[in-house]
């Protein structure tokens, strides 16, 4: 009579290994995410619906940060702002991607090309906030100089508070449009060759071979390109600081500036005030942002 060895029994750790080892990879980022962004997230909401200097005690008031909002000129200034920055911020995406297919190609001088549009990237907004306010300055700044030359009256475009907020989204969009061109410059060499065989075979050229074939797989891509522009486009504070300060008389505010002028600036120290702000600053981002991926779930299911 044979007897059957049993396997030796396995740890807990053994049984578990393949299913948990990936999370611990994922634990340190995951633990940073956590205390630099979720809390501080969730903390904005609570700080929202107190009075508070900063330092002092912190006074609960319920909703009345929020109801101020819309009676506050200033805000709604701010917003109706942002709505602008994010219509025509969007821009950058097109653009970007009429860039990358123009530089998709064999041809002389390709890199020297290239190297120009990716120029933009690598510079700091803040060096482009100061290139473009002397591009626009008054009296010596080449854009007022060829309007005088043309009309014979130049036009300070950032002391014009009808235009000073296209002026600041024409110098955030330069380097906007540089990014979003790499994205899809990365995306393009990644498009399958097969496809756009078989297209051609079936006639598909121009226009029709752009969106039937290559813009969808460019959805990666494209998704990045219009996650990362509408974040540009609401937290654009660095080219406000910098070119006008929210000015003239608080023209060119947007919603994370005049929080920052809120919460604190020598004019604020209203840390609810600014959290309020911030709130509905996020919320705007999360409408976007969550319409656009509900969009490109229902696109990929509807592809299967």
């Amino acid at each position: 009579m044979t007897m059957t060895s049993q396997p030796p029994r396995q740890s807990w750790w053994k049984r578990n290994q393949q299913r948990l080892t990936p999370w611990l990879f994922l634990a340190p980022g995951l633990l940073m995410f956590g205390i630099y962004v979720v809390y501080p997230i969730l903390e904005s909401f609570r700080i929202s619906f107190f009075q508070w200097d900063g330092l002092g005690e912190m006074k609960y008031i319920g909703t009345d940060n929020y109801t101020e909002l819309w009676g506050d000129r200033n805000f709604v200034t701010s917003l109706k702002n942002n709505v602008i920055w994010l219509v025509l911020y969007m821009l950058a995406v097109p653009a970007g991607l009429l860039i990358a297919l123009f530089l998709n190609q064999t041809v002389f001088g390709i890199r020297l090309y290239k190297s120009l549009f990716f120029f933009p990237f690598v510079i700091s907004q803040v060096v482009v906030g100061l290139m473009f306010s002397w591009f626009y300055a008054p009296n010596f700044g080449l854009l007022y100089k060829l309007t005088e030359w043309i009309s014979g009256k130049g036009i300070a475009v950032l002391a014009d508070p009808d235009l000073v907020t296209y002026g600041v989204i024409a110098a955030g969009l330069w380097p906007q449009i540089a990014y979003c061109m790499i994205l899809y410059l990365t995306g393009l060499n990644n498009v399958s060759t097969d496809q756009i065989e078989a297209a051609r075979l079936d006639g598909a050229k121009g226009i029709k071979m752009l969106w039937y074939v290559i813009l969808p797989q460019l959805r990666p891509a494209t998704f990045i390109a219009v996650v990362v522009t509408v974040i540009g486009a609401l937290r654009s504070f660095d080219l406000i600081s910098i070119m006008t300060n929210g000015g003239p008389f608080g023209s060119s505010r947007v919603l994370s500036y005049y929080m920052y002028e809120q919460a604190l600036s020598e004019y604020g120290y209203r840390m609810g005030y600014g959290a309020a702000i911030a709130v509905v600053l996020f919320g705007i981002m999360m409408v976007f942002i969550s319409g656009f991926i509900w969009k490109m779930v229902r696109d990929e299911k509807g592809g299967y």
